[in-house]
């Protein structure tokens, strides 16, 4: 029985080595915040960011994929349309490192392996975790407490095109809804400044990646299944 198991487990990795195509690649653009501080746009960039990126084929239609990206998040009350922010006029700055791993879908096959145009919109999703600073507010002025990590969901869509034979082209707008309320110093989670704490109190905060990616492809040929 062990004979067997350890064949078939030989087999298996050998037939999957085979049936792969990777991608390895680069993420360039810029991220914005939602949340207590500042304007309320969805996707409006106003800092860079940056990233690597990698997928693994597994068919056509969807790649496992796993990504680093990092950028700064800022935020002003000044920039905001809302009267009673602008009177209150706080700001800050954070920052976001953070690793992804989940699973993108294609709309239309993307077959790296066949000649000619090739051009799908896809969606993204997974499990990501970062890291970031915990802020408070004082007279005004934002400061640091601690380096704290936790859990984001990240939301992306995107279109992606082979410009190349071995390089593909995607631009790509990616929501994290974040498992922390203070990404902006509005809800420390410190008690000694609790206090301090302003803003909606039940309502997490976002971050969104916009940008380009550009991604190489390598492996082996993939003889993908029936589904």
């Amino acid at each position: 029985m062990n004979r067997i198991i350890i064949t078939l487990f030989c087999i298996f990795s050998y037939a999957a080595s085979n049936a792969q195509i990777h991608e390895i690649g680069i993420f360039a653009g810029g991220n914005n915040y939602i949340g207590d501080v500042g304007p309320t746009n969805y996707v409006k960039p106003n800092e860079f960011a940056f990233g690597l990126l990698y997928k693994w084929n597994k068919s056509p239609r969807h790649s496992w994929r796993i990504s680093y990206m990092q950028g700064k998040v800022t935020s002003n009350d000044h920039d905001s349309d809302m009267p009673a922010r602008k009177q209150r006029g706080l700001n800050f700055e954070n920052s976001v490192k953070e690793l992804s791993l989940g699973l993108e879908f294609n709309f239309f096959d993307f077959n790296l392996h066949e000649s000619g145009f090739l051009l799908t919109p896809y969606v993204y999703s997974g499990i990501s975790y970062f890291r970031y600073t915990e802020l408070y507010h004082v007279n005004n002025q934002y400061e640091e407490d601690e380096d704290k990590n936790t859990f984001a969901i990240p939301m992306t869509v995107g279109i992606k095109t082979r410009i190349a034979e071995k390089l593909i082209l995607g631009f790509e707008v990616g929501a994290r809804y974040t498992f922390t309320d203070n990404l902006d110093g509005s809800n420390p989670k410190n008690d000694s400044f609790k206090t301090l704490r302003f803003g909606n109190l039940n309502s997490n905060d976002w971050y969104v990646f916009t940008g380009f990616t550009l991604t190489y492809t390598f492996g082996n040929k993939p003889c993908y299944c029936a589904e």
